[in-house]
């Protein structure tokens, strides 16, 4: 009797809304296609610690079907559940229960040390995978081309609030990080006004400054952003001329996570996660205090950050994820591998997974940010995609 074909579907990384819209959506259009869904719970980690045997290991594994996918699009975050699992830099601690130690051995790489690599591309197999798709940002894409090169049927779709991942003009998850964020922003001007302050809001962005440019574009304020080191005592004049002008008596700038002024650093704090990265000082409370200590205004830090990702997507995150997910299975019933679903022009394409170790994609402030003003750049828009971004034309691979 022929074999029914299968998908594996992942999600990895943070969490963004609209998901759970990728996930209902391949369903879907997989069972009109004919293919089975196979749901990979916590991301990477799913294919490292899913136990071998003749059935799904149902820790780490779960069948997708319409029926336990129909009203998941309605709510935010992953019914697959994520993790930040390094599989190719994992400790002794965090190797799956069952591996052997001999298993182990022979995928040490360093002192406690350890690329599952080897395992996950068995497990892959052991599946009966003929195609997998994954959803995430750079670690999660950077691991997806590994597994292409190694061979494995994967087509990618982008996610994450900072839209950073290279090759691409939008990441699902951004849209409704922006349009929270206003909402946010909006509501905290009221205490502003009434307590005449100056507002610091910090906002995600450790290495591309994105989300805190195109929050500041539609309220109207000022940001910092990590690509353009910035001059502090320019800034508080600002701020101080902006709450002097307003009949509010208030003001506010919006800062990325990783801006700095120039001379300046901030400092990283707690222990680093699988992929090496440690949290920065919150520059909204350094530039708050800096500028009470420097100027005695009265600032006040907020933090714009985790409640970015939570609840349900906003119309535009749910268009895209839907849309992505069908691109993304026009690809697979064409027999397209190894690619990832994106926005380039302001068109819905595919491109090359970004290469390991090539980093984020970050603005292009000659054309996007004023660093006088620190706002964005409003003018010479005719032409530019509607994300005002365009992503750089695609190298062709050998």
């Amino acid at each position: 009797m022929e074999r029914t074909p299968r998908i594996g579907i992942l999600t990895g990384g943070g969490d963004v809304p609209g998901l759970n819209s990728v996930i209902k959506s391949v369903v879907y259009r997989s069972t009109e296609l004919g293919y089975d869904v196979v749901g990979i719970r916590r991301g990477w980690q799913g294919l490292t610690h899913m136990r071998p045997g003749t059935g799904l290991d149902g820790d780490n594994l779960r069948p997708l079907d319409r029926i336990n996918t129909r009203t998941i699009d309605r709510t935010g975050g992953t019914m697959l559940h994520t993790s930040r699992t390094n599989r190719r830099k994992m400790r002794r601690s965090t190797l799956p229960a069952h591996l052997s130690a001999e298993r182990a051995e022979s995928m040490r790489t360093g002192e406690d040390l350890y690329d599952l690599t080897p395992l996950v591309l068995e497990n892959i197999e052991s599946l009966a995978l003929d195609d997998l798709v994954t959803i995430g940002g750079d670690d999660t894409l950077s691991f997806s081309r590994v597994l292409v090169d190694a061979g494995v049927p994967l087509i990618a779709i982008p996610k994450t609030m900072d839209n950073d991942v290279q090759g691409t003009e939008y990441c699902i998850g951004f849209s409704s990080a922006i349009t929270r964020a206003k909402e946010l922003i909006n509501r905290q001007r009221t205490t502003l006004g009434s307590h005449e302050r100056i507002g610091v809001f910090r906002i995600f962005g450790r290495d591309a400054g994105f989300t805190a440019l195109y929050t500041a574009y539609v309220t109207s304020g000022r940001c910092l952003i990590p690509e353009a080191p910035f001059d502090l005592g320019h800034l508080f004049e600002l701020l101080i001329e902006d709450k002097r002008n307003n009949p509010s008596r208030y003001a506010f700038v919006i800062a990325a996570e990783g801006a700095i002024w120039t001379g300046g650093a901030i400092a990283e704090t707690g222990e680093a996660d699988a992929f090496g990265h440690r949290h920065k000082a919150n520059i909204a409370e350094v530039l708050a205090s800096e500028m009470k200590a420097r100027t005695g205004e009265d600032a006040v830090a907020s933090e714009l950050t985790y409640d970015l990702r939570s609840g349900e997507a906003d119309s535009l995150d749910q268009m895209v994820a839907i849309t992505f997910a069908n691109v993304a299975m026009d690809l697979i019933r064409d027999g397209v591998k190894g690619r990832m679903v994106a926005i380039r022009d302001g068109k819905y394409a595919h491109t090359h997974l970004p290469e390991p170790g090539l980093g984020p994609r970050t603005i292009d402030v000659s054309t996007a940010y004023d660093m006088n003003r620190y706002r964005p750049t409003y003018d010479n828009r005719l032409g530019h995609p509607i994300l005002l971004t365009a992503a750089p034309a695609e190298v062709t691979e050998d």
